[in-house]
């Protein structure tokens, strides 16, 4: 074995050309480019949440210095968090807004996708024009008439019903990830299944649904996340209660009275953020394939 520019090769092999060596070194430095760029992003992103943490963990006198290290690791802050008045009612308010909110919209958005994607009747491009039409309709245009029904007519204000029981009715984005989804599962399976004596509903659960798990489950964690983070529609509907403040709401009303302890806020941040970190971290697989099949077929 002889060796040529650092790489082992038999006796007998032609040297390597300049256009070899060149090639190789500008395919090196595009490695090195490419994942320098890729660290960068991730640190990036990743930094002001290490900092929000450590932050956290800062006694009262420490955080507006410019350490970035806490002195004493003070774990006591968090719990210190859950004995703020209210807050483990906005964590329950905010379990029910998106656990609740996401099945009620997962249940209700299925049946309306499948008949999308796999039924042929009168009017169904008219239909699916109008659900893409919702998706581009933004809701501060509706929210003067929806308020007035659910606060007047319903009587609903000060609660978060206003915003749960809409999901009972499907959602536009829903629907339609859905149906992109549905689509790209082959008609075959559907109609041998119609073939053994399913029915269409048999059919949807028997066969399609366990075929459709990626794409339920990156609507599911859509849904999730909108409900988590919401903040206009608790400020909207609840603002009057806070007994009905969800955590996005209250996590506001707690920086005000915390305003001079940043250790405190930041703890009661990572509160806030770690449930849906967690969640996306878990599902991220069914996630991504659910978002990337999607657009297989149209």
């Amino acid at each position: 074995m002889t060796q040529v520019l650092d790489k082992p090769v038999e006796l007998g092999a032609p040297p390597v050309t300049p256009a070899e060596r060149t090639a190789r070194r500008k395919a090196l430095l595009e490695w090195i480019a490419v994942h320098a760029l890729g660290v960068a992003a991730a640190l990036f992103f990743v930094l002001p949440f290490v900092f929000v943490v450590l932050t956290s963990l800062m006694s009262d006198n420490q955080t507006l210095t410019r350490d970035l290290i806490p002195d004493t690791w003070e774990w006591g802050n968090y719990a210190k968090v859950f004995d703020t008045p209210g807050f483990l009612t906005w964590w329950k308010n905010t379990l029910l807004y998106a656990g609740g909110g996401t099945v009620l919209t997962v249940v209700s958005s299925i049946p309306v996708a499948y008949a999308l994607a796999k039924f042929r009747f009168r009017g169904r491009n008219l239909s699916l024009m109008l659900v893409i039409s919702m998706m581009m309709l933004p809701p501060q245009v509706i929210i003067i008439p929806m308020y007035l029904f659910w606060a007047k007519q319903l009587d609903l204000s000060g609660t978060l019903w206003p915003l749960i029981i809409p999901m009972a009715f499907g959602d536009a984005f829903s629907i339609f990830l859905l149906r992109q989804f549905l689509m790209t599962i082959p008609n075959e399976y559907i109609d041998a299944a119609k073939v053994d004596g399913c029915g269409d509903f048999r059919t949807l659960l028997k066969v399609v649904l366990p075929m459709a798990k990626p794409g339920i489950a990156a609507v599911a964690l859509f849904q999730f996340f909108y409900a988590w983070n919401d903040y206009f529609g608790p400020q909207i509907y609840a603002s009057e209660n806070p007994g009905a403040w969800t955590l996005s709401y209250g996590l506001e009303s707690f920086k005000g009275a915390h305003h001079t302890d940043w250790n405190l806020t930041m703890a009661a941040t990572v509160l806030v953020m770690a449930p849906v970190i967690l969640v996306f971290f878990f599902a991220q697989k069914a996630f991504v394939e659910g978002v990337t099949l999607t657009g297989v077929k149209g």
